[in-house]
């Protein structure tokens, strides 16, 4: 998170540094000028008094000062360093399509969503929090010791670091469970956002099926399963705030009072044979302070093992999920694969699948599989040995029951999905498109919906102008909404703008503005009537875009020159479509 030595975080490392330095000095000059106004009141020597409460009041603004940007020094840090592990994670997140693998192919992160928000941030505060737990209580206590050794001599702050030693490893050890209980706390956190979040993006269904109480049952029961936890934390945090606060608060108190008192109760000390009783009082109060400061910085610090304990449950959290994204990044996935046994119960023969073991040759202008085993991520095979070619300038119609292996087939062609063997040739990822049977509107201007996922700089620099892309919302039947919106540049929310028709005819848009060699459609002209439909193939006959459809109706049999039907149970048809094919559909 500290990219270089000569960078913010650094500056912002030593300006916090240096705060607490001064901040330390700060503390101790209070302590003796607090001690010396005291001595003045007791002593009734106005001079001093008045001497002293104005270096009091002079000084004021200067440890405000100080306080104030000591806090801002840690706030920044906190910030830069969220900014800098968030941009490192979203790389590696949003690198190709490994956000789509954490969600499909991957079972380890069940809520990347929470761990890239909350627990980043979390992580981000209590590693700040920690270092500044730690190294403050320390630089008091390398101060006060300093400056106790003169006064009481070695003896006492020994005594106090011995403590510190012997109440810290006590409290280690309690504090074990902390760490593991952080870790479930934010699954189980992660489980409740995530059912709610399900409730949202499926009202619509659960609404038509009357499946309110139903989903208040699994919601409560999420929730319950946290409630408990929580509890359960609740409940070890007070045993061991109990055990904290004698060990760490009372008794580090209890041992500041009898190393305090020692020069003091023991008449033959040197120290105090010939000192008068203001100068005791005085002294007394100068060393109990500082001693009482001490005490309190090492409380802090057996403290801080409580911080520690939850930033190591954080720590899991990020740790594993940088561990699962590098892995996807580098073709590696963990998921629950159907057994060697049900396989083959299913075949006669035996299939050792293997996640990547296919080859995929890019070459423009042709699709083609070869002996290529068509199989979910988990291992369930829906076709052994799938092979067919197809060229640019032919189109393909898919057709078959619903669950044969349509969307599967194309979730390979799109590299979504493992190569489980044999030889996949086909153009690069930029010069296929899909198109969906719910196509997905960004969030942006009108402009942004057809050239999606280009940007603005993107179109300029294929010298696309506007009137062209009004040309192709023209082509769909879609440039009435430019004239009822007025500008390319309106920000809508376009999911509820658009109905579901205008959504396909969007989509088919940016299909005629990207002009890929080959496109699939997937059931995306469901909304559409049937002469726009003509048109949309026309045109992407007339442009040179080759088109994979699934589709039910008949009226898309005539677009196409051959046909592959899936049957679901493994088998197989690619042939050409002629007078006397048997046309599937409605």
């Amino acid at each position: 998170m500290v990219p270089r030595t000569v960078c913010k975080e650094s500056g912002y490392l030593l300006l916090i540094a240096v705060m607490l330095v001064a901040r330390t000095y700060c503390d101790v000059w209070m302590i003796q000028n607090g001690t010396m106004i005291e001595s003045a009141i007791i002593g009734r020597t106005t001079k001093d008094f008045k001497k002293y409460l104005f270096n009091f009041i002079t000084a004021m603004p200067l440890i405000s000062l100080v306080n104030n940007f000591l806090k801002l020094g840690l706030n920044e840090l906190k910030l830069r360093f969220r900014v800098r592990l968030t941009k490192h994670l979203y790389d590696e997140y949003l690198k190709g399509y490994t956000y789509y693998k954490m969600g499909n192919l991957d079972n380890r992160i069940a809520n990347a969503d929470q761990l890239l928000t909350q627990d980043v941030e979390r992580f981000c505060n209590s590693v700040v929090d920690l270092s500044f737990n730690l190294s403050k209580p320390l630089l008091d206590i390398g101060l006060y010791i300093y400056k106790l050794t003169s006064a009481i001599g070695a003896q006492g702050p020994a005594s106090m670091m011995a403590y510190l030693i012997f109440s810290g490893l006590i409290l280690t050890r309690l504090r074990r469970p902390i760490g593991k209980m952080t870790v479930a706390e934010q699954r189980y956190e992660g489980e409740y956002r995530y059912v709610n979040s399900r409730l949202i993006t499926n009202s619509e269904e659960i609404a038509f099926y009357n499946g309110n109480a139903r989903e208040k049952q699994t919601i409560h029961a999420t929730f319950y399963k946290l409630v408990d936890h929580l509890h359960n934390f609740i409940i070890f945090r007070f045993s061991m705030g109990f055990v904290d606060s004698i060990i760490a608060k009372y008794l580090a108190t209890v041992v500041g009072y009898l190393v305090v008192s020692r020069p003091f109760l023991n008449h033959s000390h040197p120290r105090h044979q010939t000192s008068s009783h203001s100068e005791l009082l005085e002294d007394y109060y100068q060393s109990g302070r500082m001693l009482l400061r001490m005490s309190q910085a090492l409380g802090r610090i057996v403290l801080a093992g409580r911080e520690m304990t939850r930033l190591a449950g954080f720590t899991a959290r990020i740790t594993e999920l940088m561990k699962v994204l590098n892995e996807l990044n580098s073709g590696r996935y963990e998921r629950t694969m159907v057994s060697q046994h049900d396989r083959e119960s299913e075949t006669s023969e035996k299939i050792t699948l293997v996640p990547g073991s296919g080859q995929i040759i890019n070459t423009d202008r042709l699709i083609k599989f070869d002996r290529v085993p068509l199989a979910t991520p988990n291992g369930d095979i829906l076709i052994k040995n799938l092979s067919f070619e197809v060229k640019s300038g032919t189109n393909v119609l898919i057709c078959g029951p619903n669950g044969c292996g349509k969307s599967s087939l194309f979730r390979v062609l799109g590299e979504l999905w493992p190569l489980f063997g044999g030889h996949l040739t086909k153009p690069d990822r930029g010069k296929l498109f899909y198109v969906p049977q719910r196509p997905y509107m960004t969030l942006g201007t009108l402009r942004d919906q057809v050239i999606y996922p280009d940007t603005w700089e993107d179109q300029k620099r294929k010298g696309i102008a506007d009137k062209v892309l009004k040309e192709y919302l023209d082509n769909v039947q879609l440039g009435h909404i430019l004239d009822r919106e007025g500008s390319w540049d309106i920000v809508q929310d376009w999911m509820d703008v658009l109905s579901g028709g205008e959504k396909q005819r969007m989509a088919m848009a940016r299909l005629f503005y990207h002009k890929p060699q080959f496109a699939i459609l997937d059931e995306c002209t469901s909304a559409v009537s049937v002469d726009v439909e003509d048109y949309i193939y026309s045109h992407c006959r007339k442009v040179g875009i080759s088109l994979f459809t699934v589709s039910h109706r008949k009226s898309l049999w005539k677009h196409h020159e051959y046909y592959l039907h899936m049957d679901g149970r493994g088998n197989y048809d690619f042939k050409v479509i002629t007078a006397e094919t048997v046309e599937f559909g409605s």
